[in-house]
Order: C-alpha cells, then sequence, then structure tokens
C-alpha cells in the first residue's frame, strides 16, 4: 500500500505519495573520493491511495507522470532544508515508479537516514508531484490505470509533475515492511561492518517481499567479502525482481476483465501457472443455471427504479427513501422496460436468459404470480408508476377551477340532490324549560352527478422490442394532462353557462361602461355582494373573497390586490393615492372564461365570488372523492403480445347558489 503523507485537495499544485525504499548500499569509491551509500526505490506501485484533502481514493496515472529529469532532489520529510541526495535514474516500469541515486549531501539529514538504516528502521519513500489535471470516476464504473482496472468511487491524477522524492518514517499502510543487511564504513569506521537480519513482520513472511513496499538495503564497500549471517543485497535484489517479475506475469493474465482473480493471485503469492488455469476456468462457457430468486427485491424498488428512469420531477415525495436508494445503487441509471419485465419473470420463477429470446415468455411469467414464490406484481408495479406520472401530468394543467368550487363526494352516479345554504338557520330564543325550535334547510336546492370519462392505450409489441420505457413514463404523462384538460372542459362549460344564473333580477349582474375592472368598478361589484340577502330580507352575512378575471386582466386585478396606493396622473383625478381594496381579494386567473371557444366567455367579464367553504357558487363533485384520474394496467393481451392500460375519471359539476357571486359585464 502507498499513503500520501503531505496532500493538497483537489486541483491544489502538489500532492505527495509515499512508498518504501527498496534498496541502500554503499557506492563504490573512486580515486580520490570517498564511497557514498546508494539508494534504490519503488517510489509509487500505481494502486490507490487514500490522501488527505481528498474525499476518495486517488490513482497517478504513471503514463501522465512528467519526469523533468534523471536528476531529482532526494530530501527528508519533504523538507528542502533536510536534504539527503539526489537520483540518477528514474523509470516506470511494471506499473510501478523506480528510483536509484546517491546519498550526495553531506547534512544531519543525511546522516540520520543512513544511521537509522543501519539500525533497522524500515523507512518509506514519499514523491512530490504537481497535480496539473485530474479526473473523477463515479461508484459502479470501471477505469483501467496503469495497466490494472479499478472500480470507483476513485480520482485519477492524469497529468502530473514529479518534484522531488523524501524519506519518510511513516506511511498510511501498517504492513510496510525493510530489510537492513550491512551499514556504511564512514559512520561506522570500527572494524568489519555487522549484518543484520531481516526486520519481521507481523503480516508478511521473510521470505516475501510485498507488492507495495521493498527491503531497505545498507551495504559497505569492503576489501574483503563478507560471509553474511542473514540474505545478502544480491539475494534480497533477486528476491525483489522475482516478486516484480511474478506480479507482472499474473497482470498479463489477467488482463482487465478478472480484477478478483488478479488480486487473490497476488495476494496469497499464486506462481503464473496457477493463474492461467483459474483464468481459463472463469473464461469457460457455462450453461444456463436455473434462476435463484432475489428476496431482496421489492416492488419499492422496481417503482422507483422506473420513476428515476422517466425522470419524475418529485422523487423524494412519491418513493421510500430505502427503495430509492436501493434502486439507484441496483440499476444506476434506471431500469429499461425489458429489464422490469425480466425482474418481474425471473422472480416468478422464469428461467428464460434475456427478452428478445422469447418475448412471449417473458410477458406470461412476468404477470403470473405465484402464491409463496414472489411479491413481484407487474400489473400493480405498472399501475403505481403510471398513476405517478399521470398525476405529474394532471396536476401540471390549470387548476382554478380547484380554487373557487366546493369539492365533495359521492358514492354512486345517481343524481344528488344539494339544499342551498340559506335557509332559516338563525338561533331563536329559548324559554326556560323550552324547546329548541327546528330550522330548515330552506326551500331551494340543485342537483349534482358524477360520470365517468376516459380512455385506453396498448403497450404493444414495438413499445417492447423497441424497449422504450417512455410507454410506461410519457403516455401517463399525457393521460394525465388529458384528465386534466378534460374536467376544465366540462368545469368551465359548466360555470359560463349562466345566462340564467347572473341577471339583473337576481342582483348578481352589473352591465355598463363603468363596470370595467377599476376601483370604481370593483367598489361597485363589492357593494351589490354586500347586499344580497336572503329569503327573509335580510343580509346573507358572507364576505366576497375572490376576484376572478381572464389573462387580460390579470395584471390589473393584481395591482389592485397588491399595491397600496394607485395614483391618477390625468386632470380628473375622482380619488385619493390610497388602495382601499389592497389585500382584500384573492385574485384567480383562468384562460378559459376568455377563450371564445367556450359560449359565454369574455375579454372584458370578470367575477367577484364567496369563499367556496363558505357559500360556493359551483359545485364538483368525485366517485368516494377520488379527486386525480385512475390508470390500471390489465394481464398482457396474448394475441396482439402487449400490455393494456385504461385512464378514467368520475367527476361531475353544478352551479349552486346566485347570491355567492356577483358578475361585472365591463362594458355596456
Amino acid at each position: 500500500m502507498h499513503d500520501i503523507i503531505a496532500a493538497a485537495a483537489p486541483g491544489a499544485a502538489l500532492v505527495a505519495f509515499a512508498c518504501s525504499p527498496e534498496w541502500i548500499e554503499a557506492q563504490a569509491p573512486t580515486e580520490g573520493r570517498v564511497a557514498l551509500p546508494r539508494f534504490a526505490m519503488v517510489a509509487y506501485t500505481g494502486g490507490p491511495m487514500r490522501l488527505q484533502g481528498w474525499r476518495h481514493p486517488v490513482i497517478v496515472d504513471l503514463a501522465g507522470l512528467g519526469l523533468p529529469t534523471q536528476h531529482r532532489p532526494i530530501r527528508l520529510g519533504h523538507d528542502a532544508s533536510q536534504g539527503v541526495g539526489h537520483t540518477d535514474r528514474l523509470a516506470v516500469e511494471g506499473g510501478q515508479l523506480v528510483a536509484t541515486g546517491v546519498v550526495s549531501r553531506d547534512t544531519q539529514a543525511a546522516r540520520e537516514v543512513v544511521a537509522s538504516s543501519r539500525n533497522g528502521f524500515p523507512w518509506q519513500a514519499s514523491i512530490g508531484a504537481a497535480v496539473e489535471e485530474h479526473e473523477f470516476v463515479r461508484e459502479g464504473a470501471t477505469v483501467l490505470v496503469n495497466g490494472r482496472s479499478f472500480q470507483g468511487p476513485v480520482n485519477v491524477v492524469r497529468r502530473s509533475t514529479l518534484g522531488e522524492i523524501s524519506f519518510v518514517d511513516l506511511g498510511a499502510d501498517g504492513n510496510t515492511s525493510a530489510m537492513v543487511a550491512a551499514t556504511h564504513p564512514i559512520l561506522d569506521p570500527q572494524g568489519d561492518p555487522p549484518v543484520l537480519t531481516p526486520a519481521p513482520s507481523s503480516d508478511t513472511p521473510s521470505t516475501t517481499v510485498p507488492e507495495a513496499t521493498a527491503p531497505v538495503v545498507v551495504q559497505a564497500s569492503a576489501p574483503e567479502p563478507v560471509t553474511p549471517s542473514g540474505p545478502t543485497v544480491a539475494d534480497i535484489r533477486a528476491q525483489a525482481v522475482a516478486e516484480t517479475e511474478r506480479i507482472g506475469a499474473i497482470r498479463r493474465l489477467c488482463g482487465t476483465g478478472h480484477a478478483e482473480i488478479e488480486a487473490r493471485a497476488i495476494r496469497e503469492a499464486w506462481d503464473p501457472t496457477r493463474t492461467e488455469l483459474e483464468v481459463i476456468r472463469a473464461d469457460r462457457p457455462t450453461a444456463p443455471a436455473a434462476h435463484v430468486r432475489d428476496n431482496t427485491l421489492t416492488p419499492a424498488i422496481l417503482e422507483a427504479a422506473c420513476l428515476i428512469a422517466g425522470q419524475h420531477g418529485d422523487l423524494d415525495e412519491v418513493c421510500d427513501d430505502a427503495a430509492l436508494e436501493a434502486a439507484q445503487k441496483r440499476f444506476r441509471g434506471g431500469i429499461s422496460i425489458q429489464e422490469l419485465f425480466l425482474e418481474a419473470a425471473w422472480a416468478n420463477g422464469a428461467h428464460v436468459r434475456t427478452f428478445k429470446s422469447d418475448p412471449r415468455a417473458v410477458l406470461r411469467a412476468a404477470f403470473a404470480v405465484q402464491a409463496g414464490l414472489s411479491s413481484i406484481d407487474l400489473g400493480g408495479i405498472l399501475s403505481n408508476v403510471a398513476n405517478k406520472f399521470l398525476l405529474d401530468g394532471f396536476n401540471a394543467v390549470e387548476r382554478t377551477w380547484r380554487n373557487i368550487s366546493a369539492v365533495g363526494p359521492v358514492s354512486d352516479f345517481k343524481a344528488i340532490t344539494r339544499y342551498r345554504l340559506i335557509g332559516k338557520d338563525q338561533y331563536e330564543q329559548v324559554a326556560p324549560g323550552g324547546e329548541l325550535k327546528h330550522g330548515t334547510l330552506g326551500e331551494m336546492s340543485y342537483s349534482n352527478k358524477a360520470d365517468t370519462y376516459g380512455l385506453m392505450y396498448a403497450i404493444d409489441r414495438r413499445d417492447l422490442i423497441n424497449d422504450d420505457l417512455g410507454a410506461i413514463t410519457s403516455v401517463p404523462r399525457k393521460l394525465g394532462r388529458g384528465a386534466g384538460l378534460k374536467i376544465n372542459d366540462v368545469f368551465w362549460s359548466v360555470f359560463l353557462n349562466h345566462a340564467a344564473f347572473f341577471t339583473a333580477a337576481q342582483k348578481n349582474l352589473l352591465v355598463g361602461a363603468d363596470t370595467a375592472l377599476s376601483i370604481d368598478g370593483l367598489t361597485k361589484a363589492e357593494t351589490a355582494f354586500l347586499e344580497q340577502v336572503d329569503p327573509d330580507g335580510k343580509p346573507l352575512g358572507v364576505m366576497p373573497a375572490i376576484v376572478l378575471v381572464p389573462p387580460s386582466l390579470s395584471a390589473y386585478a393584481s395591482q389592485l390586490f397588491k399595491s397600496v396606493e394607485l395614483r391618477e396622473t390625468t386632470a380628473n383625478a375622482k380619488y385619493p393615492v390610497a388602495n382601499p381594496h389592497q389585500g382584500k381579494f384573492r385574485v384567480e386567473v383562468s384562460r378559459y372564461i376568455s377563450n371564445p371557444a367556450f359560449p359565454g366567455a369574455s375579454q372584458k367579464a370578470w367575477y367577484v365570488l364567496a369563499d367556496p367553504n363558505d357559500l360556493p357558487v359551483i359545485e364538483t363533485v368525485f366517485l368516494n372523492g377520488q379527486e386525480s384520474p385512475v390508470i390500471e394496467t390489465a394481464d398482457a393481451d396474448f394475441s396482439v403480445l402487449g400490455v393494456q392500460m385504461r385512464g378514467y375519471h368520475d367527476f361531475g359539476c353544478s352551479l349552486q347558489e346566485p347570491r355567492a357571486a356577483v358578475k361585472a359585464r365591463g362594458e355596456a
């Protein structure tokens, strides 16, 4: 393993990567010069490292590592004031960065490195590099770097420049080790240099050099050969070379498709022959096996995967958090329609391998829920997913009708009778010991009833073969939009068919040029509303709350609602600058009341309405209180190789109380 000792956040200029030196030995003395110690090290093995300042592991792409010269500084702990020496060879070999050089500095740091090596201290090495370009590999993706395949999430430093290499005392990998064979004569001038045995490692046998760390050796130059009691420099070097060749052969045999075999072979010290046999076994074709049911897969996860693929706009609201997380991990970018049918078929015990190999068998199995075998009901999943997208489309259409209408449930499609809420409901004085008198619901009533509106759609063979998930995502959106348009069409047709509803006789119709929307016009409409009386001639006691306008009057209506002041710049200003209607009425805008396709529509007419919870001018009823439309999915139709989907909506609208509104025509 390698570690970054001094790391910067992504995009910073400098990072340092740590590993273990391979060996240090004395350079043969030249005439008139003192022999200097030499070193060699594996500076970086090309694997992932955990770095401070980087959220995910980092891999340095050695193909993009720049080596300005073969002579780079060697320091202690990345401190420029503690020089140790310099390199005389830098190279990328077998997917690793290796370096050799000489301890050429006459500093305390240089003496410490050599003396500590003599005492058996397991030095590690760290390289400092300027990061020039990096990329992030997301979770689940695979990247090939330094001849090996790695799984994301991981950061890959694509371009960098080597600055210096340092001796460090500790890397992130606690399993690293170093071996010391001898000492330098300059630091131990008394007699022949003693020979030390390799430092023991609790996790790695002494006969095996770990991939990420190679031994440190200090060898003296002596006039007579010394027979060591432990491994010699040549032995250790040969051992390191053999290990490097073994790992290189394993990586060549595994290539990019057998990362697990490669890791196991390196970890368990396999030879190339055994590795090759394992690769051959892994590549050997196998007969189709019976599908093993995945009990972790649930309908909620499949629904979440469909919603992700269809890019539903409110996933957190319509999906369970656990199901959403599981779907994102399992299906990543979402699921295709063929994957959906296959998952359902496998859960129901089918052995088919692909959808295209036998579409009919997949469809049969996908819809054939077997008791005790699977909880994956494809029909239910399709209905739930389609309903969520249908609701998206339904709510995307204008919903002003919902803000001005009373809403109630009905239990069937029979006509119902509602009594108007203006009966004799005033309390009567009760004499001592007397009985309470009965109130009345009033003599006037109105009727309403729900009808059914619907449409059918089929996911046919072409949609399935083309793997078109839009058949269960975009189509329900369109059906939902269609349902929204239909309820608007019915509602506003009823609302605008009011020739006998808004009349001068009922004192809820204002005509004339002075009824145009303005402060004076709004004052006149408010007065007319407040002067409405019940059948006994007494005030209704209901306040106007809503101003309903077409788009052409929307801006001015908003000014009347929000503006504190309205200034008249002409010479005929008749009222103060204060706005008497500021904040008094809620403004509702509908394009339907001015659309010429609807009889009774007008660009100038506007309305003052009571709150529908107090006294509704119009009521909308829904069967069993179900306000949104419904989509149902039927079993596969094997005669056409498709899936049937139907959407329907049960509702009805009816005008209710004329005293709950005043219409201003806005013109003569």
